[in-house]
């Protein structure tokens, strides 16, 4: 998937004219890529246009319109689109009740460890890699970036494959979920894409 190019930026002012119908419309291509695991892990996935409404929104929110400091959002932000062959995304540990976060993510502490979370795409597993440096033996973040890299042969049986699951497997944290068609489609999209 191409990186995001300064040149592809609205400025401040013609962004605010068009947020609007741009945000709505992010709204609903995240729906599709969200996927809930469990009561406390979710995962969205993203692409390009994810990233550029993430980058404008920073650039609103900070007031950002010096060139250098644009630049440097685009070079942080580009980093989370997935390369050709994989898929990028942002996993949240959502905990609403606040007397609970403290305990729920020490109990979490490891999620981030190797063949944790993964896809279980017929008997093959995609495991997750996580970025470092968001978690240490003692404490972790509520918000992880991690990637999956997927072989072509992976994506064929993603394709073909009927049933295919998210999974966490932690041993305080144990659950799967189904992908929906949509979202199946939505994450082939993403694996189809040939950088060029």
């Amino acid at each position: 998937m191409n990186k995001i190019e300064f040149e592809e930026l609205y400025p401040l002012a013609d962004y605010e004219k068009i947020r609007d119908d741009f945000r709505q419309s992010i709204m609903e291509e995240k729906k599709r890529r969200r996927i809930q695991i469990g009561p406390y892990v979710s995962l969205t996935f993203e692409n390009r246009e994810t990233i550029l409404f993430q980058i404008q929104e920073m650039l609103r929110a900070e007031r950002l319109a010096d060139p250098a400091k644009v630049q440097e959002e685009i070079d942080v932000y580009n980093d989370l689109i997935p390369d050709e062959g994989e898929l990028s995304a942002t996993l949240f540990i959502e905990i609403t009740d606040e007397s609970k976060i403290k305990e729920i993510l020490d109990r979490l502490i490891g999620i981030d460890q190797e063949n944790i979370v993964y896809f279980q795409v017929g008997k093959k597993r995609v495991p997750a890699i996580f970025e470092t440096g968001r978690s240490t033996d003692e404490k972790i973040s509520a918000v992880h970036y991690i990637r999956f890299q997927w072989n072509p042969t992976t994506v064929e049986t993603f394709r073909s494959e009927k049933e295919n699951y998210l999974v966490v497997e932690h041993p305080h944290y144990k659950e799967r979920t189904l992908l929906s068609e949509e979202t199946k489609q939505a994450l082939l999209e993403d694996l189809d894409q040939v950088d060029g």
